[in-house]
């Protein structure tokens, strides 16, 4: 296959940056789409030309660090599917593709397809985690749970943080993530104690750095962990809970 690929490329986070076109003649049906940026690198590199930088780790769907935008959709034409699991399979032959970084207001770019999702570390770190002692594990039986519960807690746990549904979002809203976060924790019951906090203040930090919820519904077409919509709705129900009860907990 031969493909032209439009890549955006921008040296430092404080200059501009622009497009750039690289064709690729050699291009096979079943390489992933970091599989081709590795075949231009080595390309790029073999003529003395900088490797376009872009992030990747697990290339599973399981780290989200390999977030991109493929002609416009992030993560790529495949619904529900990580970057790093889109397929070249997936465009005509001779296309141009067009590869640029997640762009949203929260994610400033570092360089070319690399961009700073700290503001997600920080939404973890404000409400995406609970307290526990240290030393000996609690007793299984301590907290019973539902198989029920512990299935749809576990279905809200699957997101894996990738900031896709940011990008979609025409506001820039990080309700899709916060969600999944406050619904694991609220189902499986662990941290109980500090439950409204958790709410409190991971709505705080989505107000202070993300957008507003447009409802709209694009942040659960593109996430790979396929986080359904009503993770958005535990935003809302767990903060109000919190408000109602009047208690720091």
């Amino acid at each position: 296959m031969k493909l032209l690929l439009r890549v955006w490329r921008q040296r430092r986070a404080d200059q501009p940056g622009a497009f750039e076109e690289y064709p690729v003649p050699d291009a096979a049906p079943d390489m992933t789409v970091l599989e081709l940026l590795d075949r231009l690198n080595e390309t790029l590199a073999e003529r003395g030309v900088d490797p376009i930088a872009f992030d990747s780790d697990c290339r599973e769907g399981i780290c989200g660090a390999c977030g991109i935008t493929i002609d416009g959709v992030p993560h790529g034409p495949v619904a529900n599917v990580a970057t790093c699991n889109q397929h070249v399979r997936s465009f005509a032959d001779g296309a141009t593709v067009t590869l640029e970084p997640f762009r949203a207001g929260s994610f400033p770019v570092v360089r070319d397809l690399v961009v700073d999702r700290a503001a997600l570390d920080r939404l973890l770190a404000a409400g995406g985690y609970v307290s526990v002692d240290a030393g000996t594990a609690p007793d299984a039986d301590a907290s019973p749970t539902t198989h029920e519960a512990a299935e749809r807690a576990l279905d809200f746990a699957a997101c894996i943080g990738c900031g896709a549904c940011v990008v979609a979002c025409p506001s820039g809203a990080a309700h899709l993530v916060a969600g999944a976060k406050l619904a694991h924790l609220a189902i499986s019951g662990r941290g109980s104690a500090e439950r409204g906090r958790r709410a409190r203040a991971t709505v705080d930090l989505l107000d202070a750095e993300f957008g507003p919820c447009s409802t709209h519904g694009e942040c659960a077409e593109v996430c790979p962990a396929s986080i359904p919509l009503t993770a958005i709705a535990t935003v809302n129900r767990e903060h109000l809970r919190a408000s109602w009860r009047r208690r720091d907990d």
